[in-house]
């Protein structure tokens, strides 16, 4: 029951942005760290493959890449800018995705209640 494609997919959509957000904050925490490269976390694309193979989704999970962005003088290549637009996205995101989770079981329980 809690195992359709759609629950599973809105789980592993909601653990693949709460890694992003991490991954934001940790790029931003270390805008200036010389060397540092921004981490970006995608999994979109794995999880819409799996969907549309008819593979279970629940065996996408997130992967990390290094950014390859140019660098900054110090070698760090976070772009503030770019990580702001990407936290208020994945935010947006994040919470669309409890909606539905949310909206998902209150019909479920509705429906046992039998209301």
């Amino acid at each position: 029951m809690f195992d359709d494609v759609s629950s599973a997919s809105l789980r592993v959509a909601a653990g693949g942005l709460a890694a992003r957000q991490s991954a934001i904050a940790n790029n931003i925490a270390n805008i200036e760290t010389p060397g540092y490269r921004a981490r970006k976390v995608e999994f979109e694309e794995a999880l819409r493959g799996a969907v549309a193979k008819g593979m279970s989704p629940l065996g996408v999970a997130p992967q990390t890449r290094d950014s390859l962005e140019p660098t900054r003088l110090n070698g760090s290549n976070v772009n503030l800018d770019e990580e702001t637009l990407s936290h208020i996205d994945t935010t947006m995101r994040y919470q669309l995705t409890l909606r539905a989770m949310d909206t998902k079981y209150s019909m479920l329980r509705d429906a046992i209640k039998g209301a």
